[in-house]
């Protein structure tokens, strides 16, 4: 059972620790236990009360009306919030909880009923991407541990990994990518996205993964014709990126892509060549088209 401060509240669902207090007190929205030293605490449950309250409150529905709500009728309602971005939201946030806690069952419980009721593409595009791009960023404010982060994607990895192999194989005059990170990034999980969604519109995929040298590539690359080569970076400088896009020319292939996340004014800092920088999956994507 995961415990949580009010600070952490604030952090996961957005809404200030000001404002949780005047709920609670006005409200009695939580009943917070107590450590032996006498210090606050919440739980999971009371997390995952806040996030539907959240939902509710989002989207126009008053908290003085949202308190009234038995936990079940809350539930319920925060599901049939009728905007599909917002459901998707509420899909999202569902998967923070067995993440902080560790509670690999109720993740896989949560991603079987996404499957189920979304299918695997919308799955992966509309609710494992966007949670984890939401875990990036309370990882790099410090909000997730280190340790919850590689639980949570040794997870979305095996999750991945399945759904990759239960596609079929692509024709043999398929249009062709080799996705590959450069050395030193191990972020994966965007690149193994990127490998199910290619191969879902069938294109024949090279799959290379973490820290690959660039060498590797350059002589994959002389050795089988392919269409595109596609990477990025997560943890690098922009100094070192700078030096990595300049070096990825190298590579015979009829268009390079770098997609990029963390440095607006990258392009600019780049000498021309053959590397486009791209800031959309959604681009990505329409390659395989």
């Amino acid at each position: 059972m995961g415990k949580f401060s009010i600070k952490d509240l604030e952090h996961l669902s957005g809404i200030k620790a000001h404002t949780l207090r005047i709920w609670e007190k006005r409200y009695q929205l939580f009943e917070p236990e107590r450590t032996k030293t006498n210090i606050r605490y919440y739980t999971d449950e009371d997390l995952k009360k806040l996030l539907n309250v959240t939902m509710l409150s989002n989207h126009g529905t008053k908290i003085s009306k949202i308190v009234k709500m038995g936990d079940q009728e809350l539930r319920e309602a925060a599901k049939n919030v009728s905007l599909e971005g917002a459901e998707n939201q509420h899909r999202i946030d569902e998967l923070i909880v067995p993440m902080l806690s560790f509670n690999e069952l109720e993740f896989n419980l949560l991603y079987e009923k996404n499957l189920e009721e979304l299918g695997t593409e919308k799955t992966l595009t509309e609710v494992i991407y966007p949670f984890l791009q939401k875990v990036g960023a309370l990882w790099l404010s410090n909000e997730v541990e280190p340790t919850q982060e590689h639980f949570v994607s040794s997870l979305i990895r095996q999750k991945l990994s399945v759904a990759i192999d239960q596609l079929p194989a692509p024709k043999r005059k398929a249009k062709k990518v080799v996705l590959f990170l450069p050395e030193g990034e191990y972020h994966e999980l965007a690149l193994l996205f990127f490998s199910y969604m290619y191969k879902k519109r069938g294109v024949q995929t090279f799959y290379f993964g973490q820290s690959v040298p660039l060498s590797n590539i350059v002589q994959f690359s002389e050795e089988i014709e392919v269409d595109w080569a596609l990477t990025y970076s997560l943890i690098h400088s922009e100094d070192k990126v700078v030096e990595i896009v300049s070096e990825l020319s190298q590579i015979k292939a009829k268009k390079i892509f770098y997609v990029n996340k963390n440095y607006p004014d990258l392009a600019d800092k780049l000498e021309e060549n053959s590397v486009e920088i791209i800031f959309d999956y959604h681009f990505a994507l329409d390659l395989a088209k």
